[in-house]
């Protein structure tokens, strides 16, 4: 079993699918964006500032992991992962977002085998935990869940998730990078 799910529910959401996952590499960002600013375009909850998140964490050095899926040569998403911190102090948690994946190849796993790749890179390096803003119900598939001892000011509590892979969950207000505006 892996912090958050049983290792079975993870072969679930992960496996069968047939693209690559690896890191995003110079060449790769003006694909990443196009991804990004499509897949974002129509969301309810956007303000269609994503695409510039993530450059702006790229000129920062700020993302930890940045990761595309490729099918083929064509980047079908992204994801990347950029350190948080609580209470102004760095305790080895970091925040998932955005995960994006283009509009006609969402549905199908894409972005599910994303967040895991994340996941799985960010306890290969020693990170304490995660932390998500978004869907309750999509993240918690993953295991992220609201955690009352981790604060975000503003979005419903319910949203702002956190899964921690080592023993002792941190207490206070998280801050994402300034990328995150």
């Amino acid at each position: 079993k892996r912090a958050g799910f049983p290792l079975s529910q993870e072969r679930r959401i992960c496996e069968g699918l047939d693209v690559d996952i690896r890191k995003e590499q110079a060449g790769d960002e003006a694909a990443t964006s196009s991804v990004i600013a499509a897949a974002f375009a129509d969301a309810e909850h956007s303000d269609g500032s994503e695409a510039r998140i993530v450059e702006r964490l790229r000129q920062a050095g700020a993302p930890t992991l940045s990761l595309v899926a490729e099918d083929q040569g064509s980047i079908l998403g992204h994801v990347a992962f950029s350190p948080v911190t609580v209470d102004g102090r760095n305790v080895g948690w970091y925040g998932l977002g955005p995960v994006t994946v283009e509009p006609h190849s969402q549905g199908g796993g894409i972005g599910a085998k994303l967040i895991c790749e994340g996941l799985d890179r960010l306890r290969a390096i020693g990170a304490n935990g995660c932390v998500v803003l978004g869907e309750p119900d999509y993240y918690g598939r993953f295991g992220f869940r609201a955690d009352p001892r981790l604060a975000y000011p503003g979005p419903p509590p319910e949203y702002f998730q956190a899964l921690g892979f080592a023993a002792e969950m941190p207490r206070g207000t998280v801050a994402y990078h300034p990328a995150f505006g």
